[in-house]
């Protein structure tokens, strides 16, 4: 019954200004009719469909595990475009709900769910990508707010955020984890600039964020001034929730057309290339297996290992898609097509979020309690 309401609502609502949306955004595509998209959002958040996992009393629709994974795979299989508030409605909302005071959580969780303010995630910095006990940008309280400095890098959608939690060092002298302060910055101010990196594929939805004595209020530390690792590892482990199913219903029409692809242009004939279609379908299955059993737990290698299994994946898929291609994947007029567009910006799964020699370094001393690696 549920899945047909969710299912219903999409089939009666993508219509009109919005039918033309059906598989815009997304990794690498973020600049696709980005506007209509927001007021696209803003039409499921009038409508209730947004945080739909989130307690009723900050908002949501107070799902289940069951119910969510419901929505997730049926707004993906409508075509339904990528969304816009992701950040703040699966990684800061949770946050804040989990470890925010009661006046953080009533100041930004309605407009969360709203989409009246979007967010990025200062993480990040030149000197500090995967080790991001090494962060340098800092900040310091004069009177009743923080000043903060220094500089973030591959902060995605910064360019369309209002606000960025950000991690910073707020004990002079301080190293790796200790020292760490989590801030809400807002972006829109003197003090903050924002530089597009242009990508592989021609877009720029990641940005570098410097911060020249921008300023917020005291009171936007989340937890206490110095604890910010471990908040910060409270929304990393956010992160990849129960919206990776509908990912997987991304990935599989993906490989659908992947396999059109190679029937077009006749190299479905190659008897590897088939062979290795028919690996990367098995492997679909086995990400949605994994994905469902490991629903709900909070810790665990089998939950650890996601990432990695969903970014080597994709990654293949992209290097099948040119493939599949043949000798036109080589050139382009102008931009790449879709496919080449896939092959170019999969090559950063295995990257962003971690890359998967840390993400690797993580899994065995942290969770499996191997060794330590031997570190200079």
């Amino acid at each position: 019954m549920f899945r047909r309401e969710v299912a219903d609502w999409l089939a009666e609502n993508l219509t009109g200004e919005f039918a033309g949306l059906r598989g815009l955004g997304g990794p690498g595509r973020e600049h696709e009719a980005f506007d209509l998209r927001l007021a696209w959002e803003r039409h499921l958040a009038a409508s209730g469909w947004t945080c739909v996992g989130w307690p009723r009393e900050f908002g949501g629709r107070g799902l289940s595990l069951e119910e969510q994974v419901i929505f997730h795979e049926e707004y993906a299989a409508s075509g339904a475009p990528a969304r816009v508030g992701h950040l703040g409605e699966q990684l800061l909302g949770p946050t804040l709900i989990a470890l925010g005071t009661p006046e953080q959580r009533q100041r930004f969780l309605p407009k969360i769910v709203a989409v009246e303010e979007l967010w990025c995630q200062g993480y990040s910095e030149p000197g500090a990508g995967s080790d991001l006990a090494a962060v340098s940008t800092s900040a310091r309280l004069d009177g009743d707010t923080w000043v903060v400095s220094g500089q973030k890098i591959w902060t995605s959608l910064a360019h369309v955020a209002d606000w960025c939690f950000v991690l910073a060092r707020t004990e002079p002298g301080s190293r790796r984890h200790a020292g760490l302060s989590y801030l809400l910055v807002p972006l829109r101010q003197d003090g903050v600039t924002v530089r597009p990196i242009r990508q592989l594929t021609g877009t720029s939805e990641f940005n570098e964020v410097f911060f020249d004595g921008a300023r917020t209020p005291a009171s936007m530390v989340v937890g206490e001034p110095g604890d910010g690792w471990r908040v910060a590892m409270a929304t990393l482990g956010f992160e990849r929730g129960v919206s990776t199913l509908g990912q997987q219903i991304g990935f599989r029409r993906e490989l659908e057309g992947v396999i059109e692809q190679a029937r077009r242009t006749g190299t479905i004939d190659d008897p590897v290339l088939r062979a290795d279609l028919t690996r990367a379908w098995i492997g679909l299955r086995v990400l949605r297996a994994h994905a469902l059993r490991t629903l709900g737990d909070e810790a665990g290698p089998e939950v650890a290992v996601g990432k990695l299994l969903w970014a080597q994946w994709h990654r293949r898929l992209g290097e099948l898609a040119m493939r599949a291609r043949g000798a036109r994947s080589l050139t382009h007029d102008g931009e790449p097509d879709e496919w080449q567009r896939l092959f170019l910006f999969s090559r950063a799964d295995t990257i962003y979020g971690g890359s998967d020699e840390i993400e690797r370094n993580i899994i065995a001393e942290r969770v499996l309690g191997l060794p330590k690696e031997a570190r200079a």
